[in-house]
């Protein structure tokens, strides 16, 4: 018999998140929106050639990604 896999979001439904959470895949422990957009600029001064996506094309973030992150945004402490 197969055995469930936890529900570690809590969120009531075991998801591909959950699965990844559970297997120590690095990535879904801390950062966000604000924290890849920062990666990916560090990534593109160090010469790595990625440019950066053009608003309104496919797989850049929405409006509504940027009102969603906003809410949870903090500023670090120096």
């Amino acid at each position: 018999m197969k055995k469930k896999f936890p529900d570690l979001n809590k969120d009531g439904k075991v998801t591909q998140v959950d699965v990844l959470k559970g297997r120590g895949v690095p990535g879904f422990k801390a950062g966000g929106l604000y924290a890849n957009i920062q990666a990916k600029r560090q990534r593109i001064a160090a010469g790595s050639g990625e440019t950066m996506r053009k608003p309104g094309s496919k797989g850049a973030p929405k409006a509504s990604a940027f009102v969603a992150a906003a809410k949870t945004a903090t500023r670090k402490k120096s």
